[in-house]
C-alpha cells in the first residue's frame, strides 16, 4: 500500500496515489466505519451535491474554492472506483486509462489516426477542422466503436443517450439540442417566443378556470411553457441551468438584503404591507452595480 504521510506527495502522480491510498484506508477493516458502509448508491447523493459545488466555485470565480471543490468532486470517483475494486470489477487505474484511450482515439485530426491511449503522436497539425466537425467526428467514431466491439447493437435513438437523471432544466435543453441537430428546429427564436407566447395564453387559460379544480392539466401546460422556455435559451446560446442559478442567486440577494433592511428597525417581514416590501425590493435593486 502506498504511504499517506505529506511527506510523500511531490508529483501530480505521487499525489493521486497518495488520495487512492487514503481511500483504500478508509475503507479497510480498521478503517473509517461511515466510509465502510457505503455503497454506490448511498454515493449518488454526494456525487450530486459535490457537482453543483464545483458550478458555485465556477460561478464565484475564487480559484481557492474551485480548488477545494474540485478535490472533493475527484475524491468521489476515486471513492466509486474502490468501491469497483473491492468488487473485482475494475479500479481507478482502469478508469483513468479508458479516458485516456478514449480521448487519443477520438482526437485523430491532434494526435494522429494510428496513436493510442499510451503512446500518443504529439503536435499534429489541427488542420482546418471546426469545433462543430470535431463534434461530428466524436460521434462517428463512437458509433464506429460501438460496432467493432462485437456487442449487440443497442437500440438507440436519437433522445436515448440523453440521461434521465439529469436536471430537469438541463434535461429538456438537451433533449432540444439533440432533436435540432435532426432539422427538428425553429427557424428563429422569434418563433420560439410566440410559441411561449401561446404556451402562456393556455395556461392563463387554466389558472382562470381555477387551476386546482384541473391540477393535472395546468400541470402539463407548465410544462410546456417551461419546456418552451428551455428552448428559447437554447437558441439564443444560452445555458438555462446557469441562468437559472443566477437569477435565483440574484433574487436571494435581494430578498435577504431587503429582510436584513426591515431587521435593523426592529421589524420582520411577516406581516408587512406589500408596498412598502415592493418599495425596499426596489432599493435593493438600484444599490446594485449597473443599476
Amino acid at each position: 500500500m502506498v504511504p499517506y504521510g505529506p511527506d510523500m506527495a511531490d508529483s501530480i502522480g505521487e499525489r493521486f496515489e497518495r488520495l487512492v491510498s487514503i481511500m483504500q484506508i478508509l475503507r479497510a477493516p480498521q478503517g473509517c466505519p461511515w466510509d465502510r458502509e457505503q455503497t454506490p448508491q448511498t454515493l449518488r447523493r454526494f456525487v450530486l451535491e459535490e457537482t453543483y459545488e464545483v458550478l458555485d466555485a465556477i460561478d464565484s470565480g475564487d480559484p481557492d474554492a474551485l480548488r477545494e471543490e474540485l478535490g472533493d468532486y475527484l475524491f468521489e470517483a476515486v471513492f466509486l472506483a474502490q468501491l469497483s475494486a473491492e468488487a473485482g470489477q475494475f479500479d481507478i487505474g482502469d478508469a483513468i486509462q479508458a479516458i485516456c484511450d478514449k480521448l487519443v482515439r477520438r482526437h485523430p485530426h491532434v494526435f494522429g489516426p494510428e496513436a493510442t491511449g499510451r503512446h500518443p503522436v504529439v503536435g499534429q497539425p489541427p488542420g482546418d477542422i471546426t469545433s462543430g466537425a470535431v463534434l461530428e467526428q466524436w460521434d462517428a467514431i463512437k458509433a464506429r466503436e460501438r460496432a467493432e466491439s462485437g456487442k449487440p447493437p443497442k437500440q438507440e435513438t436519437t433522445l436515448s443517450g440523453v440521461p434521465p437523471s439529469l436536471p430537469a432544466l438541463l434535461r429538456a435543453y438537451q433533449v432540444s439540442s439533440r432533436a435540432a441537430k435532426t432539422g427538428f428546429e425553429w427557424a428563429e427564436a422569434a418563433d420560439v417566443v410566440t410559441k411561449i407566447e401561446e404556451e402562456v395564453a393556455e395556461l392563463r387559460q387554466e389558472v382562470a378556470a381555477g387551476a386546482l379544480v384541473d391540477r393535472a392539466r395546468a400541470e402539463d401546460e407548465m410544462g410546456d411553457l417551461l419546456f418552451s422556455i428551455a428552448n428559447l435559451s437554447r437558441k439564443l446560446g444560452i445555458e438555462p441551468e446557469t441562468a437559472l442559478r443566477r437569477a435565483t442567486e440574484k433574487f436571494t440577494r435581494r430578498f435577504t438584503g431587503m429582510e436584513q433592511a426591515f431587521a435593523a428597525n426592529g421589524r420582520a417581514l411577516r406581516g408587512l404591507p406589500l408596498d412598502e416590501m415592493e418599495a425596499e425590493w426596489e432599493r435593493q435593486k438600484r444599490r446594485e452595480p449597473g443599476r
